[in-house]
């Protein structure tokens, strides 16, 4: 393993003179005004929707850095909530946490937050392959007969899901989620969550990566309609290797699904409390999230 890896992980956020909007299974968000927020990536990890008590060597960075890629690349096709990613351009009251901000922060502008995550899945896995072989179906979408495990879909589909503070997403319809948001608002978002998946996925299969699923978030802002949150990182995405895939049976991943089978493995009875990760899996891990970044972006993560 290389010893790079074994810095000290970044479990808690603690800036004391910042007012906390919200802490997220992986984000802590402070308020700076009535129009700013800043987010902080920590190195904590989740999986089946509980944060474990091992954290990942440079994951925030890595989360971070890689979101910053995909808002700038899919910046013709929708605005995005970010203002600035330099520490030395952040508010004054900021400068002396900046050691602890740089590389796994942003400053972003407030958003009225969508209650929904926009899902769209080009391949069929995880629990869209329970249902489809189950019903047919996902998220009330009637799929052809016959698809296998990590098949490609005829064309990417959208799934949409409620949104959980904690505790289990709930898959939702696209009729559902009319109801929730309204027609128009509804339309638009699926028909950005699909364009933005095929730039994205498109882009991504030229860098050696297959994008078999991923997961958008949006708001509201004075831009309209803007892309907010992570973008297309390996905690909110499914990455897969393009040189080893074939159907009919998992993956091997970039993602965090490596956490998960680990998981599977010990039998864990998905309750709290979450079980710790041995060294070497939460190490082989940070290697996963590293090299993600690394085929993306064709750039070394500065770590």
């Amino acid at each position: 393993m290389n010893s790079e890896l074994l810095d000290p992980v970044l479990l808690q956020t603690d800036f004391p003179d910042l007012q906390l909007h919200a802490s997220g299974k992986v984000r802590d968000v402070y308020q700076l005004d009535a129009e700013r927020l800043l987010f902080v990536a920590t190195d904590r990890i989740s999986a089946f929707d509980y944060v474990l008590a091992t954290g990942i060597p440079h994951k925030g960075h890595v989360l971070s850095q890689i979101s910053l890629f995909w808002f700038d690349f899919l910046s013709d096709i929708v605005p995005n909530h970010l203002i600035t990613a330099d520490v030395n351009r952040y508010p004054q009251m900021l400068h002396k946490y900046a050691d602890q901000l740089r590389g796994r922060s942003m400053v972003v502008q407030r958003a009225k937050m969508f209650p929904v995550e926009c899902v769209v899945r080009g391949y069929i896995s995880g629990s869209a392959w329970k249902e489809y072989k189950a019903t047919g179906k996902v998220c009330g979408i009637e799929l052809p007969a016959g698809l296998r495990e990590s098949e490609a879909l005829p064309q990417p589909i959208f799934t949409p899901s409620t949104k959980a503070a904690s505790g289990h997403d709930e898959n939702i319809s696209f009729t559902k989620m009319c109801e929730i948001v309204g027609t128009e608002a509804a339309s638009t978002l699926r028909d950005l969550t699909l364009r933005i998946y095929k730039k994205a996925a498109d882009y991504a299969r030229q860098r050696g990566i297959i994008i078999a699923d991923t997961k958008f978030e949006f708001g509201r802002t004075a831009k309209g309609i803007t892309l907010s949150d992570e973008v297309l990182t390996p905690d909110s995405s499914r990455f897969w290797p393009a040189d080893t895939y074939a159907p009919s049976r998992p993956q091997e991943s970039y993602d965090k699904q490596y956490v998960r089978d680990y998981l599977e493995e010990i039998r864990w009875n998905k309750q709290p409390p979450a079980p710790a990760l041995p060294a070497e899996v939460a190490l082989r891990t940070s290697e996963k999230y590293l090299d993600a970044y690394l085929q993306i972006t064709g750039n070394k993560l500065d770590v």
